[in-house]
């Protein structure tokens, strides 16, 4: 089983930054792929970003393409996301989630086999 949990939400204005990290715990050996996805109130979870497991590919929402980097160390078996210039739009609760499978990261959240609890984010305009 892997355990992952996420740190780094809060409240920040329009324009600031954000680091969120993803701490994996458990048979992090059997993760590969990492993604994060929000989901805001009264709407479905939607993809934001995923990056492979060596870190050479990672793909983004065209929403947050230029705003938002996605990162990993696996010495320290942590992914990160760091949100910049951040809009009322982005306030939602975002979750990191690892697959288990080997392969390219995926935008689709049924790819994904193990999830956080969410750490939230407010962004006040």
């Amino acid at each position: 089983q892997v355990h992952l949990v996420e740190s780094g939400g809060g409240l920040v204005q329009a324009g600031g930054s954000l680091r969120l990290s993803c701490a994996a715990s458990g048979r992090t050996a059997n993760t590969s792929a990492m993604g994060w996805f929000r989901q805001a109130p009264g709407k479905e979870r939607e993809f934001v970003a995923a990056i492979s497991w060596s870190g050479g590919i990672s793909d983004y929402a065209g929403s947050v393409k230029g705003r938002f980097t996605i990162s990993r160390d696996n010495a320290k078996n942590t992914g990160y996301l760091r949100m910049s210039d951040l809009k009322a739009e982005d306030t939602a609760v975002y979750y990191c989630a690892a697959d288990s499978q080997f392969g390219p990261p995926s935008i689709d959240e049924a790819e994904y086999d193990y999830w956080g609890q969410g750490t939230q984010v407010t962004v006040s305009s």
